[in-house]
């Protein structure tokens, strides 16, 4: 054997023990410093290097050893981010799991998890879940399994409530059907608000109406917030079979808030049985009751409706109320685009910021009808840039093949952020139509 070739193999033994001896440290000081070290170079191989500090005995260690995994980011960090969420410390927990759902919808750590606001004291810790809940990745994004079947995990039987309600919030935002199950386990068990909650707008975002019959339970639940996500749940997955229950919540509202919820669970279900109702809340003083009563009476697409959409539409003076008559007169068959036209109005609307979303959400639903479709590609060519961008999102969630060309156009339009909505909801639209 050469001399050179001694050396070498010296050498590479030499450098062996000494990463070992450094990872086998009993200073976890030290420890931390090695992995940000490690860290700095980035890639699979300082992944690979940091995923052994993940079964450390110091949690320091442990935790350090999650974070600049997250921070290092890309592909190669999902299988130990996947083991790390079967650590027992609930913020080794949280912190993959935000490091999960940061693979598939980036900038997710610092705007929707709870890793932003992790506080420790010790061995426990605190945070804080937003009000905003609203983040999804795409409909063309795809996720793998396993990741998903963590999470289940997790959010079943998590280190900490916390931990739990956090992975529910992943498994929405990743539209982890196939965590529907551990989502109902996770409610029943913990019987804790957040868990519950976060369990509850998952569902909203997975849509799958089949889960709808099991949480009837909860629209008698003694928690405010509970009961109306509760309410809200079961409309929008159009469980009309519990329709006697959320009659019950509307009747015995304990506050305004679940009689808003309960009326607009039932404006959701577009029932006929509740004609009587809506008709005597259109002209109630409370501007959200109104709302959801002309809501109801549109989704019932009944065109002899249409003149008292009409007459509540030029008379409201309330933004939402008129933009729920504007949404019901369009249900009832005025596709006209002039002026004060009210399909031109929720159009217009998407200009506002304040109430951009609400006009959104009943375009959307709207443009499931191709007439409507039709009526709105007119506005493609003469819309103002937030008009453009929210058609493009319209059609890629609510079009067909006929909204190919016209999200093509979009995708090719001269100011870059028309164009790059325009490209994400035309991938979105093929993904979907297959």
């Amino acid at each position: 054997m050469s001399v050179k070739r001694v050396v070498s193999i010296f050498c590479f033994f030499v450098f062996s023990a000494g990463f070992l001896s450094a990872q086998s440290t009993s200073d976890p000081k030290q420890q931390v410093k090695q992995i940000r070290d490690l860290a700095k170079s980035g890639g699979q191989d300082a992944v690979t290097k940091i995923a052994p500090y993940l079964n450390d005995p110091n949690i320091d260690v442990r935790i350090e050893a999650v974070k600049q995994i997250v921070n290092i980011g890309g592909q190669y960090t999902l299988d130990p981010l996947i083991k790390a969420l079967s650590d027992n410390d609930p913020e080794v927990q949280i912190r993959a799991t935000d490091g999960l759902v940061n693979f598939y919808l980036p900038g997710y750590v610092k705007s929707g998890g709870l890793t932003s606001s992790i506080k420790r004291a010790g061995n426990s810790i605190k945070a804080k879940f937003t009000d905003t809940n609203d983040q999804i990745i795409d409909p063309y994004v795809q996720v793998r399994p396993d990741v998903i079947i963590a999470l289940g995990k997790t959010a079943r039987g998590g280190a900490s409530m916390d931990a739990r309600a956090n992975a529910a919030q992943a498994i929405g935002v990743l539209r982890g059907k196939a965590a529907l199950p551990d989502l109902l386990a996770a409610i029943q068990s913990s019987k804790d608000d957040d868990v519950i909650y976060e369990s509850l707008i998952a569902m909203q975002k997975i849509r799958d109406p089949s889960v709808a019959p099991k949480i009837t339970y909860l629209l008698k639940d003694f928690d405010d917030k509970v009961q109306i996500t509760a309410l809200e749940t079961t409309g929008l997955l159009q469980n009309k079979e519990a329709l006697p229950e959320v009659r019950d919540a509307f009747n015995r509202a304990r506050n305004n808030k679940i009689k808003r919820a309960a009326m607009q669970a039932m404006a959701y279900m577009a029932d006929e049985s509740n004609r009587s109702l809506f008709t005597r809340y259109l002209t109630n003083s409370d501007e959200n009751l109104r709302a959801s009563a002309a809501e109801g009476i549109g989704r019932l697409k009944n065109p002899a409706d249409r003149p008292r959409m009409e007459e509540g539409y030029n008379a409201d003076k309330k933004m939402g109320p008129r933009l729920a008559f504007a949404f019901g007169e369009v249900e009832d068959g005025n596709l006209q685009m002039s002026e004060f036209a009210p399909l031109r109005y929720l159009v217009n609307t998407l200009n506002s910021a304040g109430y951009r979303g609400v006009a959104l959400a009943y375009l959307i639903e709207t443009a499931r009808d191709q007439n409507v479709r039709h009526a709105l590609y007119s506005d493609i060519s003469t819309g103002t840039k937030d008009e453009k961008i929210g058609i493009a999102q319209i059609l890629g969630r609510s079009g067909d093949r006929d909204s190919i060309p016209y999200l093509e156009t979009l995708s090719k339009d001269p100011d870059p952020d028309i164009a790059q909505e325009g490209l994400r909801w035309l991938r979105s639209l093929r993904a979907r139509l297959g």
